[in-house]
């Protein structure tokens, strides 16, 4: 594993509107040296999925065969993330200004030493200030 994806750079992948070269560079980094992300990842990619269903730019075949593409990447689910939501992860959004969900993955990039890999401005200038690298791959 070489960094923490987040999950507003995975939905970019399956929507030809947000498309980005950056992204796809991402995307051939995580088949090839795998993710890590917090549970929370699953629930915003579901989420995603679901808000673009009711906005009708999807439907509910695409959707699912988009999650089982997504199942086949190795990507891990920390297990740990849940139990700093409280303590870390709050220290991480009040510095930064962060969602707790944004904060979510800052918190595990810090622990783990990993950067986060995001096309949201917001989380990458919290990343870059800790040190932990860049989004470009």
């Amino acid at each position: 594993m070489t960094f923490v994806l987040d999950a507003s750079t995975t939905l970019s992948w399956y929507f030809e509107d947000e498309a980005d070269a950056e992204a796809d560079r991402i995307l051939a980094s995580v088949v090839f040296t795998g993710a890590v992300v917090p549970p929370l990842w699953r629930y915003e990619v579901a989420n995603g999925f679901q808000s673009a269903i009711r906005r009708k730019r999807i439907d509910a075949q695409y959707r699912d065969s988009s999650l089982a593409d997504l199942k086949q990447l190795p990507i891990e689910v920390d297990a740990e993330s849940d139990t700093n939501v409280w303590s870390s992860t709050l220290v991480l959004a009040d510095r930064f200004g962060l969602s707790v969900y944004d904060a979510s993955y800052l918190e595990l990039a810090q622990r783990r030493n990993l950067r986060v890999v995001t096309l949201d401005a917001r989380l990458r200038s919290a990343n870059l200030a800790l040190g932990l690298g860049g989004a470009q791959l």
